[in-house]
């Protein structure tokens, strides 16, 4: 009898939200994984087979990470990044890291000869000119500028025969992301406000509230990257949902679902990003026959109870005052 061959994967990133779901998904259909970061997964622990801590940003790490990779997946999730306000504070620090993981990631899977190669992009490479409005319509990749790590798996594919795929996510939540200090994205950042809120109380919302964006959960996320690195569909690749709502709505939806009335506060002069933004499934649903199913009540839900329960959790004890007793009458004897 032949012995049954495991497949293998190696998640980069997999400390990271996405990552961590990935590599739940991967063990939990007989994989070997080997997930790589800076940091091990904040919340639970790791799945992984092998779990390192490595730079990606360093030529020699990437080698080290890729190692025995012939023939095995790699899923490239690896990347700085954070919600709009971390964006727009540190773009030069953002692209110098992001450029330097991705080049030398390819690059070392390339030379251990890969089996199939996934990069995680994102919606942010549309140009901004087709997102001032908050009544986008869906958004299309025909003709339009890449980001430079797309081009390079392009390349690639057509210089080196790496089987390379590039997803771009549109607004991926769900539990065990980061939700607070300022690299969160915006539902995990209402879930907290409106958690730590009371009934009747008010959260800051970041402008006037009408931007409007689609949000995916993320075991659509997870499920898409594996049906899109088994495909044979090597251009870029949407995968978010259509449904497009306003940060306004997206504040009263949380707010229901916690059973709390929650006022807003527009904060101006506050980062807000574009105007609108969604995605458009018609080509994941032509290449895969599949796209998201997750609806956005379903996945706030789970999202807000664990975010609910991580505030909680960690919320700070209140201590209750000593009761003294009543002092006696001046001049009263002493008991």
């Amino acid at each position: 009898m032949m012995a049954v061959q495991t497949s293998r994967a190696i998640v980069t990133g997999a400390g990271g939200f996405i990552g961590h779901h990935l590599v739940r998904a991967l063990k939990a259909d007989g994989y070997w994984v080997r997930g790589i970061d800076l940091k091990y997964p904040e919340f639970g622990t790791t799945a992984a087979d092998e779990f390192e801590l490595l730079d990606l940003r360093r030529w020699e790490q990437s080698e080290t990470a890729m190692r025995g990779a012939r023939g095995a997946e790699v899923y490239n999730l690896a990347a700085n990044m954070g919600g709009i306000g971390y964006i727009e504070h540190h773009k030069a620090v953002i692209m110098h890291d992001n450029v330097l993981i991705n080049t030398h990631v390819l690059e070392a899977a390339r030379q251990q000869g890969v089996g199939r190669y996934l990069y995680t992009s994102s919606a942010c490479v549309y140009p901004l000119y087709r997102q001032q409005s908050p009544d986008v319509t869906p958004l299309r990749g025909y003709g339009w500028e890449k980001l430079f790590s797309e081009r390079q798996c392009r390349h690639y594919w057509e210089d080196y025969g790496v089987e390379t795929r590039v997803v771009r996510f549109h607004n991926i939540f769900g539990p065990l992301g980061t939700y607070d200090g300022g690299r969160e994205k915006s539902p995990a950042a209402i879930c907290r406000k409106v958690a730590l809120a009371s009934d009747g109380g008010s959260i800051e919302v970041w402008g006037d509230g009408s931007q409007t964006r689609s949000y995916c959960y993320v075991d659509d996320a997870v499920e898409g990257m594996r049906r899109l690195i088994h495909s044979s569909h090597r251009d870029p690749l949407n995968l978010g949902q259509e449904r497009l709502i306003s940060i306004n709505e997206l504040v009263d939806l949380v707010a229901s679902i916690a059973g709390k009335q929650i006022a807003r506060a527009h904060i101006s002069g506050a980062p807000q990003g574009v105007r609108g933004r969604t995605s458009d499934n018609s080509r994941v649903r032509a290449v895969l026959g599949w796209e998201p199913t997750v609806s956005l009540e379903r996945g706030l839900r789970e999202t807000y109870q664990w975010i609910a329960a991580q505030v909680l959790a960690h919320a700070p004890v209140a201590v209750a005052e000593p009761v003294m007793p009543p002092r006696a009458p001046a001049g009263a004897p002493l008991r």
